[in-house]
């Protein structure tokens, strides 16, 4: 499913509220380390907390990747065609940016 599908489910809805509590979570990460930097902490506490920050975003993007090959790639497999292989282009690119990062 694209991001243009209105009112398309996608394969993360059924742990939005999780994704949402994980993502606050990282804001938070996130707000610690501009405090870090405010008070002047030193450069590899800040680096240490960056780490773990950088992390998280990749577990949380692993996740939802997960989710996108569990019910978006997979429903597109079920249909066949020409969808099939737009979701698994889509997928292969995702997966090459976050192995950029």
């Amino acid at each position: 499913m694209t991001t243009t599908e209105a009112g398309a489910t996608h394969g993360y809805h059924h742990q939005k509220d999780e994704h949402l509590k994980r993502l606050r979570r990282i804001e938070g990460q996130i707000r610690g380390l501009q405090r870090m930097v405010d008070e002047d902490t030193y450069c590899i506490d800040i680096l240490t907390q960056v780490s773990a920050s950088t992390k998280a975003l990749q577990s949380f993007a692993l996740q939802l990747l997960e989710e996108h090959l569990r019910h978006c790639v997979a429903d597109a497999a079920v249909k066949g065609g020409a969808e099939i292989d737009a979701k698994v282009e889509e997928a292969t690119k995702a997966i090459g940016r976050l192995l950029r990062t």
